[in-house]
């Protein structure tokens, strides 16, 4: 379903109450992450399990984080939002629909992943594309219209503290060992590299920690997604 305006009201207070802006950010990397993950699979060779092993990896751990993502607004957000701005009921509505279908595909490809990521095989690649297909469609639905209409109301009425439970929910999903990987996606996926990213949300030995030890890593494990 198409975004439509947010209806005008009065129940929403002018004053900001909280920054919402990470929801965009985290948003890139979804784009990003699932956008070039078709290529990443057919860049694996028939046969190439140690690849594949790789790249699912990659997969599963994007899915983690969305489904994290998605559940937590599930939890925490939209009845906060409809019974402080009722005005934005509609959206709310429309935003639980789109994590229905979202769901549907997110399940296709972890049900999907398994087979190929024990084949490598061409057949076993299939429904995996085809989730991703299904994915990144319906992301290019959900993703704007929630920046466009419930990222504003958010910011009249979500307090900082709601806030940082999202992202405190989103970091206690990621996997054990994933940290730097799932902190080099944020981080590549923002217009500027990530540079904005890191000054705004991590201290400075943590931004010499990425410096030192994440971003190698990070590094290391992209040339091994891209097969290099």
């Amino acid at each position: 379903m198409p975004a439509t305006p947010l209806p005008p009201s009065g129940d929403i207070p002018k004053a900001k109450t909280c920054d919402a802006s990470g929801m965009a950010e985290i948003h890139r990397m979804y784009k990003v992450g699932f956008g070039e993950a078709p290529d990443l699979v057919g860049r694996v060779a028939e046969g190439d399990i140690a690849h594949a092993e790789v790249v699912a990896g990659q997969l599963h751990l994007l899915s983690v984080a969305l489904h994290a993502h998605h559940e937590g607004e599930d939890e925490r957000l939209w009845a906060p939002l409809a019974e402080r701005a009722p005005s934005c009921a509609v959206h709310v509505e429309r935003m639980k629909q789109h994590h229905a279908e979202l769901l549907v595909h997110l399940d296709a490809m972890d049900a999907a992943l398994p087979a190929w990521r024990a084949s490598a095989g061409s057949m076993d690649a299939v429904p995996v594309l085809r989730a991703l297909d299904g994915i990144n469609a319906a992301l290019a639905v959900h993703l704007p219209d929630e920046e466009a209409n419930i990222v504003p109301v958010m910011e009249t009425v979500i307090t900082q503290d709601e806030v940082e439970w999202f992202a405190q929910h989103g970091r206690k999903a990621t996997p054990k060992g994933e940290t730097w990987n799932s902190l080099g996606a944020i981080v590549t996926s923002q217009p500027d590299g990530g540079d904005a990213w890191l000054r705004k949300n991590l201290p400075g030995p943590v931004r010499l920690l990425w410096r030192w030890v994440g971003k190698p890593r990070y590094l290391k494990h992209r040339a091994a997604l891209e097969g290099r």
